[in-house]
């Protein structure tokens, strides 16, 4: 399995990822609260960890070309929700 994660410096990573959660909530199997949440993509677990000043974003991904293409879907519908500090640095590693 293929892994990257991100560490997004944001005061509200908290909110973001509940909004992004409940957005992705009609269409895939998700969890979460107000520090983490999980979607099941098809192919594709991405995970988000709110902590102080930063929103972990790690995804995993059995085809690598599948983890790079999320990488920048996961960006886009963040940075949708974070459009008053838009566009959020992503430095996926």
């Amino acid at each position: 399995m293929a892994s990257i994660s991100a560490t997004v410096l944001t005061q509200s990573g908290s909110r973001y990822l509940q909004q992004l959660c409940k957005h992705w909530g009609h269409k895939f199997d998700v969890t979460f609260d107000a520090e983490r949440g999980t979607v099941a993509l098809p192919q594709v677990l991405t995970t988000m960890v709110a902590q102080p000043g930063t929103l972990l974003v790690t995804i995993d991904a059995e085809d690598p070309a599948v983890l790079d293409r999320m990488k920048g879907v996961v960006a886009e519908h963040l940075d949708r929700f974070a459009f008053k500090e838009a566009p959020l640095a992503f430095d996926w590693k």
